[in-house]
């Protein structure tokens, strides 16, 4: 038996990792944070850049696996910004034969979106914190999506009600 792979994606600042957190806690889920697994890279010394981005990507891949294959529900949280990226958590299921579902967060309020990100202090020490102008950049060149998801904008709703649409889906 499989478990069920739910990748929650969207800009830095959106409430990925809040959301994550609170659907693992509450669902038993394993939660995968791109974030970390990155930033664990980085403090072994390897160089900041898209390859330690790929390798964090990988990573976190063949642990979701991993835990698929054990009937374990896994939460991954990444901005997954590209279809290679994306690419990444179909692969996942077509080999575990797990059900997959995007979720897209967003905040179309974008003076919130900027003051959440300028507020947030992850504590990562070797990924930082990325510039509201940084996120923009980002956000001009984020793939469209091709794929099936659900879409929440979290500008009005708090990362627990987020989670409680997510958890009942998770569940169902």
């Amino acid at each position: 038996m499989t478990g069920h792979l739910m990748v929650i994606s969207g800009l830095p600042g959106v409430g990925k990792t809040s959301v994550a957190e609170i659907i693992a806690a509450r669902t038993g889920s394993v939660h995968l944070s791109i974030d970390a697994v990155e930033g664990s890279l980085l403090a072994c010394g390897l160089p900041a850049g898209w390859e330690v981005g790929v390798a964090a990507y990988e990573a976190a891949r063949a642990m979701a696996e991993q835990n698929l294959r054990l009937g374990h529900h896994v939460v991954v949280d990444a901005v997954n910004d590209s279809e290679p990226a994306r690419q990444t958590w179909r692969t996942a299921a077509s080999r575990t034969g797990a059900r997959m579902q995007f979720v897209h967060l967003v905040i179309s309020d974008m003076h919130e979106h900027e003051r959440r990100l300028a507020s947030r202090d992850r504590g990562l020490v070797h990924v930082g914190e990325p510039t509201w102008s940084e996120v923009q950049r980002r956000r001009a060149v984020y793939a469209a999506w091709s794929d099936e998801l659900l879409e929440f904008d979290t500008s009005a709703r708090t990362a627990d009600e987020v989670a409680d649409a997510l958890a009942a889906h998770l569940g169902g």
